[in-house]
């Protein structure tokens, strides 16, 4: 192990991290301040609310705050759209815990959207019965709830925010994580740095960029999940990729989202014919639950139909104030949705799978804690319901805070360990052409509609880029997409938001969540390619 300087100004701290919270999105920064007095760092890809999907969600969190609704009824709706996979207990203390998190919300300075009596406006989104969705501005709830915690998190002295650094890996001692192994982006492969820990906390986001469309930012690339697998944490619901229906196809990457609300407020979806398809696949048309629209949009753009959003009646000249994120999006692309109908598509949104974590947010890996998109608590089952993730994100991180303090002596505050490790690899391969490769392929092996026979060449197709990946980052982003494709092929049925086009029904025997490890996902990715082979000796998967 080299040494060498580090890339940030000396502390005058002599230790080791207290807590390290990987992630600096809504459920790390929430994390972070629940944890307040106690020392934190904050290790983040990207400067904080830029390189996270929370920063861009536009519906709001759900909550059960108005007088004619209930927690029972926020329950319902949970279970429902999870398609039988959903963990009732952990449903329910979500749902009971939402009005708190709100409050510590406004308390942090979010600027929810209220009525003329300054009480909370409520919105309904796709399969909530009622409405319970509490937004900011119409669209953008999820930039000004980071505005505000960025804000408070700037002024908390026990936080310290390490913004340019990629978590690769961690250290572990047995079943007990003891560090973590981070790169700064500016320095390369020789900029590596142990972090050694007594608690390490994933909220590194989800995976929607290993799919060549979708709404997430870059950095949501699964390597947190990646890295927790390689060093050994169960896995759980890997299969299930929630496609938000209505992205907006203009050809972007990410590509812009047209937020669910403007379905809840009553814009169609129709082909380029004008016919409002949605309602002769689910009698709830356009707020059927998002796995339905998804591939009924899909299969009408397939079929060359064409997909659209129209806005023109249910929010037309308003649309500037009432969905300003929407609106700037589709002007961009040269489209003014309050006179034509806006072009959309399926693209890869949200993971109800993750890292297998209990109710209070612990990891089967000792010192080792997850939250947000990361995890998976058992809360969205096989599909999530709108407005539930953010939701999720704080109930855990308070949990995972509480807990945290409960079980871990209170520390002084510590600085960098002076260990870096250094890398001298030279000549690696274009990853950004690999990360594109991968990407395609998850798209069309493992996206809206799967089957055998694509998944299979997919995992063989993973083992060829496998062996030519050596960066860390890629190595972890190439595990993640290997566990949901092993999960789907494993999954013979269609449920939630795993749809097989040879198992095109859901099964009574399969309504159960599923658990896996990197090494289970390694036997049998690895008999799913000697059978792709065996069947398909002169296929060029390259």
């Amino acid at each position: 192990m080299n040494l060498s300087p580090h890339p940030f100004p000396p502390q005058s701290w002599a230790g080791i991290d207290d807590v390290v919270i990987v992630g600096g999105g809504l459920a790390g920064l929430f994390c972070a301040l629940k944890l307040a007095p106690r020392p934190v760092t904050i290790i983040t890809a990207a400067p904080i609310g830029e390189g996270s999907s929370s920063g861009w969600a536009q519906g709001g969190i759900a909550a059960a705050m108005d007088p004619g609704d209930t927690v029972e009824n926020h329950v319902a709706d949970t279970i429902a759209a999870g398609a039988g996979l959903v963990e009732g207990a952990i449903a329910r203390g979500m749902a009971e815990e939402a009005a708190a998190r709100i409050h510590d919300l406004l308390s942090y300075g979010v600027p929810f959207d209220r009525d003329l009596e300054g009480k909370l406006t409520l919105s309904r989104e796709a399969a909530h019965s009622h409405r319970r969705v509490v937004r900011v501005g119409g669209d953008s709830a999820g930039a000004a709830i980071m505005q505000a915690l960025i804000k408070a998190v700037r002024e908390t002295s026990s936080i310290r925010v390490l913004e340019g650094f990629v978590a690769e890996s961690l250290k572990a001692e047995g079943s007990y994580v003891t560090g973590l192994i981070a790169r700064d982006r500016r320095g390369g492969l020789s900029a590596r740095m142990l972090l050694p820990t007594r608690a390490i906390v994933l909220a590194s986001g989800g995976i929607g960029h290993l799919y060549s469309v979708t709404t997430n930012p870059q950095e949501a690339r699964g390597e947190g999940l990646g890295m927790a697998a390689r060093a050994g944490a169960l896995v759980a619901d890997a299969e299930f990729v929630q496609f938000h229906p209505t992205a907006v196809d203009v050809g972007r990457d990410p590509a812009p989202l047209a937020t669910e609300a403007l379905r809840g407020e009553g814009a169609a979806i129709v082909d380029r014919n004008g016919h409002r398809f949605m309602f002769d696949i689910h009698e709830a048309g356009e707020l059927a639950p998002r796995d339905i629209v998804a591939r009924g949009v899909h299969q009408a753009r397939h079929s060359g139909r064409g997909a659209f959003l129209d806005c023109r009646e249910a929010v037309g000249a308003e649309f500037p104030e009432r969905f300003p994120t929407v609106f700037g999006a589709c002007m961009e692309a040269g489209i003014d949705p309050r006179v034509t109908p806006i072009p959309i598509a399926p693209a890869a949104h949200y993971h109800m799978g993750g890292i297998h974590v209990d109710g209070l947010g612990r990891s089967s890996l000792d010192g080792l804690w997850a939250c947000g998109e990361v995890s998976s608590t058992g809360a969205h089952g096989a599909n999530r319901l709108a407005s539930n993730s953010l939701l999720e994100a704080v109930v855990f991180a308070a949990r995972i805070a509480e807990d945290v303090q409960g079980l871990l002596p209170n520390h002084r505050m510590v600085r960098w360990s002076d260990e870096s490790t250094a890398d001298t690899s030279a000549g690696l391969p274009n990853e950004d052409a690999l990360l594109e490769r991968l990407r395609r392929l998850m798209d069309a092996a493992v996206g809206v509609v799967r089957s055998r026979e694509g998944i299979e060449a997919a995992l063989a197709e993973m083992e060829t880029i496998r062996a030519t990946a050596k960066h860390p980052s890629l190595l972890n982003s190439l595990t993640a997409a290997k566990l949901i494709a092993v999960a789907a092929l494993r999954r013979e049925e269609s449920r939630g938001a795993h749809f097989r086009s040879d198992f095109p029904y859901p099964q009574p025997e399969e309504a159960h969540r599923r658990f896996l490890t990197l090494a289970k996902a390694d036997a049998i990715a690895k008999g799913a390619v000697t059978a792709f082979q065996e069947n398909s000796p002169h296929a060029d998967i390259a």
